[in-house]
C-alpha cells in the first residue's frame, strides 16, 4: 500500500474510533444487560422499540446462533470477559434447546421457556450455526462445538445439496422431509433456492474451513463462489439476483443494496480462506464491481437505501440497519483494492450517517429500520428473531482489524 495522505490516515482513524467505542460503548453493554433471560435460560426473543422485554416471546434460532458468533468474535478480538460469558450463554442454549437429538439439526425456534415451537429446518439458521460453533471453538478450543459444526456440514449436504441442479434447497420438515412453505420470513418469496441462504451457507463453510481444512468442505466451498459467480451475480449489472426455482431461473426483479455490498466483501473472504490465487484476484474484481454498483443506493442524507425495484431503481426508500453496518466494510474493502478514495469517503460517510440516524443515544443499540425521512420506526423491535448483534458488531470488528493493517503498512 502506498503513503496514506493526511485526509486518507485522517478518516481510518475516524474510522478506527468509531469501530471501537460502538461495540465497547454501545452494542456490548445493551446485550449484556438487556438481553440475558435468567429465569428460562439463554435470551429474551425480542425488546421492542422502547426497549420494552417481551418475556413470553418465542426465541430464534438465527438471534442465537448470531450472538453466539458475536460474542466468540469479540471475545477472540479484545478479551473482555462479558463476551465470553455470553458466548457460554448462547452455546449452552443452542445446544440444550435448539438441538433436535432425534433427527439432527436445529429447530427454528423455540418458545419463552426453550421448548419446541417450530420445527422446520431453515438452511440459511443451520448455516449460522455453523458459522458461530466455528468461532466459539476458536476462543475456546471447545471439541463438542467443531463436532457439531461438522454434524451439520454433514447434514446440509446430505439433505440440501440439489445434486442435479447444484445449489442449496431451503428448508425442510423436522424430518428432512419436503415443506410447502420454504420461507424465511413473509417477507421473501417461497422459492426453492435464494441468494440470501447461499451467502451464509458460503459464510458458514468459510468459516469452518479456516479451522477444518478437509477436502469435501473445500470443495463445495469453491462450488459455492462459483453459483454466485455463475448464477447469482447478473453480469449486466453486478447485483445479486435473489430467488430462483430450483432450475436456476430467476424470480424476482429487486435489487437488495445491503446484500450486494455484503456479499461482495464476503466472497472474497471466502476465496481468501480457500488460498486460491485465481479466485481470489477474481473475487476482488468483483468486489469493486459490486460496491460502485451500491454507490447507487447513497441517498441525500448519506444512508444506505434497503432495497429497489431493479426497473426503476431509486434511493429514497427505508433504511435498515445491517445494511449500514455491511457498506461501511464493503467500501472501506472496496478502497484498499482499488486505491480509488470515493469508497473510503463513502465508507467514512455511511459511518457518521450510523451516529447521526442509527444509534439510540438514550436506549442503547441501534435502531431497526428509518422512513425515508430518516426517522426511526417505531413499530420495529430493538432486539428480535432477526435483529440481532452480528452485522454491526461485525462491522466494529472488520474495521479493528482492517485499520490496525492499513496504519502499520502505511
Amino acid at each position: 500500500m502506498n503513503a496514506l495522505s493526511n485526509i486518507q490516515r485522517s478518516e481510518i482513524q475516524y474510522l478506527r474510533k468509531f469501530a471501537m467505542q460502538e461495540f465497547s460503548d454501545d452494542i456490548l453493554p445493551f446485550w449484556h444487560t438487556m438481553m440475558p433471560d435468567r429465569k428460562n435460560g439463554g435470551f429474551f426473543g425480542r425488546i421492542d422499540f422502547s426497549n420494552a422485554i417481551d418475556r413470553e416471546a418465542e426465541k430464534g434460532l438465527v438471534l442465537n446462533a448470531r450472538i453466539l458468533w458475536t460474542f466468540s468474535s469479540g471475545y477472540r478480538l479484545w478479551q473482555d470477559e462479558r463476551c465470553l460469558e455470553l458466548a457460554h450463554r448462547a452455546f449452552e442454549f443452542i445446544c440444550t434447546r435448539f438441538c433436535d437429538e432425534k433427527y439432527g439439526g436445529y429447530y427454528w425456534a423455540v418458545d419463552a421457556e426453550g421448548n419446541p415451537s417450530q420445527t422446520k429446518k431453515q438452511i440459511y439458521a443451520q448455516a449460522f450455526v455453523i458459522y458461530a460453533m466455528a468461532e466459539y471453538f476458536l476462543v475456546t478450543g471447545n471439541r463438542e462445538a467443531l463436532e457439531r459444526a461438522l454434524d451439520l456440514f454433514a447434514l446440509i449436504e446430505k439433505y440440501a445439496f440439489d445434486q442435479q441442479n447444484n445449489g442449496y434447497i431451503e428448508a425442510f420438515s423436522r424430518e428432512w422431509g419436503v415443506v410447502e412453505d420454504l420461507r424465511l420470513s413473509k417477507l421473501d418469496m417461497n422459492e426453492k433456492k435464494t441468494m440470501n441462504t447461499h451467502l451464509h451457507i458460503l459464510e458458514g463453510y468459510a468459516n469452518l474451513f479456516k479451522i477444518h481444512n478437509e477436502t469435501l468442505l473445500g470443495e463445495r466451498l469453491k462450488n459455492l463462489i462459483g453459483i454466485f459467480f455463475d448464477r447469482i451475480i447478473d453480469p449486466a449489472d453486478y447485483h445479486f439476483r435473489l430467488f430462483f426455482d430450483e432450475f436456476w431461473n430467476s424470480k424476482s426483479d429487486l435489487i437488495s443494496y445491503g446484500h450486494d455490498i455484503e456479499g461482495s466483501w464476503l466472497i472474497q473472504e471466502a476465496a481468501e480462506a480457500l488460498q486460491d490465487d485465481s479466485l481470489i484476484k477474481k473475487s476482488k474484481e468483483n468486489a469493486v464491481r459490486m460496491a460502485s454498483a451500491v454507490l447507487a443506493g447513497i441517498n441525500s442524507f448519506g444512508g444506505l437505501c434497503h432495497e429497489t425495484e431493479r426497473k426503476e431503481p431509486s434511493n429514497k426508500g427505508e433504511m435498515e440497519w445491517w445494511a449500514q453496518a455491511e457498506g461501511v466494510v464493503g467500501f472501506l474493502n472496496a478502497w484498499e483494492i482499488s486505491g480509488d478514495n470515493l469508497f473510503l469517503r463513502t465508507a467514512a460517510s455511511l459511518a457518521r450517517f450510523i451516529t447521526s440516524y442509527f444509534l439510540d443515544l438514550h436506549g442503547g443499540e441501534w435502531y431497526y429500520r428509518l422512513n425515508p425521512q430518516g426517522e426511526p420506526i417505531v413499530t420495529y423491535d430493538k432486539a428480535g428473531f432477526w435483529k440481532c448483534p452480528y452485522h454491526n458488531s461485525r462491522m466494529c470488528f472488520e474495521l479493528y482489524r482492517r485499520t490496525e493493517k492499513i496504519l502499520c503498512e502505511g
